[in-house]
């Protein structure tokens, strides 16, 4: 056995095969494809994929130890201001893509963390006008320089100067399109103690409550801020897209539509302002 595979099996008894090969390729600086194929290792790259590892073990995420995760195939830094981007809010952006047909649409994504959907968007269609808010000062900042990486210039960063107020950096505005992954998990689901969740951030998790109260406030304003015919989409927990259609269609929104992951999860809902074209 070499000794890439004797680290290898010894960290496997704590976490999975895959996150030790990515956690030593990043010790030894390698890429992955390197390590697998067997590229030799440098003398201090052990005591560092130790410490990788039992952090791991801990339950801190992956990509907080590696600082990056890919999203829409673009790498993204990230750290504990932010949530990680995960697959499912790909759909998201999926479903943006899908339903506005503006060339150069006005689209907001209030609570950008990361600034993963805006940037996602703002890469797919240049023509677009894309804002991203957040009220957390080092999310909206490490989503800035996402930014200036990934799409320089085509993203305008607003700071929201409150947690529950969605709506105020964008007052007086009107856009064709919204987008959120809101906090929307119950603040005593004991999720939030499992494995990566505890490292996250928590107002970016759970409004508190019953999960539902983000969701809502972004249903109950988002008339105030579409056009004519503007589309509302949002990230929501497998069990609350029956009662987020419900308040969509009370609040005037036709064409309401909740979409399934790929594990069969109710996961986005969305609903569109009627009686205009754009």
């Amino acid at each position: 056995m070499t000794h890439t595979e004797r680290l290898l099996a010894a960290a496997a008894r704590s976490i999975s095969r895959r996150d030790a090969e990515l956690l030593l390729a990043a010790a030894a600086s390698l890429t992955r494809t390197q390590l697998i194929v067997g590229q030799a290792l440098p003398p201090d790259a052990a005591a560092r994929f130790e410490t990788l590892v039992a952090r791991r073990a801990a339950g801190e995420p992956v990509a907080y130890l590696l600082g990056r995760r890919e999203f829409w195939s673009l790498e993204f830094a990230v750290d504990a201001a932010v949530l990680v981007p995960r697959p499912e809010t790909e759909m998201l952006v999926e479903r943006a893509l899908a339903l506005v047909e503006v060339p150069d649409a006005t689209i907001a994504d209030l609570g950008t963390g990361s600034g993963a959907i805006a940037i996602a968007l703002a890469h797919e269609r240049p023509r677009w006008h894309v804002t991203a808010t957040d009220a957390s000062d080092a999310a909206l900042a490490l989503a800035r320089r996402n930014g200036e990486r990934l799409v320089p210039g085509r993203v305008e960063w607003l700071q929201n100067p409150s947690w529950d107020d969605w709506y105020a950096p964008l007052a007086g505005r009107r856009f064709h399109a919204l987008f959120s992954n809101p906090p929307y998990v119950a603040g005593d689901d004991p999720v939030l103690a499992g494995d990566g969740l505890k490292f996250e951030p928590r107002t970016a998790l759970t409004p508190g409550g019953d999960g539902y109260a983000a969701l809502l406030t972004l249903i109950n304003g988002a008339p105030e801020h579409l056009l004519p015919g503007g589309w509302l989409g949002l990230e929501h927990g497998e069990s609350q897209g029956a009662r987020l259609r419900a308040a969509l269609v009370a609040r005037g929104f036709t064409h309401v539509t909740s979409h399934r992951d790929l594990a069969g999860r109710e996961r986005i809902t969305e609903g569109q302002i009627p009686n205009a074209r754009f």
